[in-house]
């Protein structure tokens, strides 16, 4: 069986990759299928998570043995294939590529062709750039910035009041303190 799965990404709207892959394979030589066809280098931790319908992830497939407890279940690339865990189409993956960012692609297999198999994975069709693989410093704290959102109420509201904040839970020296180490 061949397994088709398309890979977009939330950062990049024109992106698209479609790979075909061999059931057979593993969630490894889907890894590098994915980094060949994106132009990553392999040099991140990177992860799969079989996510369920609403994109939650489930099942998380490592690159490296993390040598969880006995209880969980340990899934690794390398001796994990494919048509262990992927059984219907339309199921969801994600693959981490920036697990200090947690910034993923978003993949499901949107086919499950019978009666066929590939030596080697292949990309069928391939749209726009891939997003940076890694964010620098500077980018990363504007993406961290701009994805904390303040409850509109709290920001807004007329009856806040600085002084009222403890500033001996943040470990600061007082509230002076406190008030100078706001970032603006």
């Amino acid at each position: 069986m061949v397994y088709r799965f398309t890979i977009i990404s939330d950062e990049v709207d024109n992106f698209r990759r479609e790979i075909q892959i061999d059931s057979d394979a593993t969630f490894l030589d889907f890894h590098n299928a994915i980094l060949k066809y994106v132009g990553y280098p392999n040099d991140q931790m990177t992860s799969f998570f079989i996510c369920d319908d609403n994109w939650e992830k489930e099942t998380e497939v490592t690159l490296e043995d993390m040598g969880t407890s006995s209880d969980i279940d340990s899934w690794i690339m390398e001796e994990t294939p494919l048509s262990e865990l992927l059984e219907d189409e339309k199921q969801h993956l994600l693959y981490i590529f920036d697990p200090l960012a947690d910034r993923a692609f978003f993949i499901e297999l949107t086919e499950i062709i019978t009666g066929k198999s590939l030596n080697e994975a292949v990309c069928t069709k391939q749209i726009g750039e891939a997003p940076q693989q890694v964010l620098d410093f500077d980018q990363l704290m504007a993406a961290q910035v701009a994805t904390t959102a303040f409850d509109d109420s709290f920001s807004d509201d007329e009856d806040f009041d600085l002084e009222e904040l403890d500033p001996d839970g943040f470990e600061m020296g007082g509230a002076e303190d406190f008030e100078n180490s706001i970032l603006y």
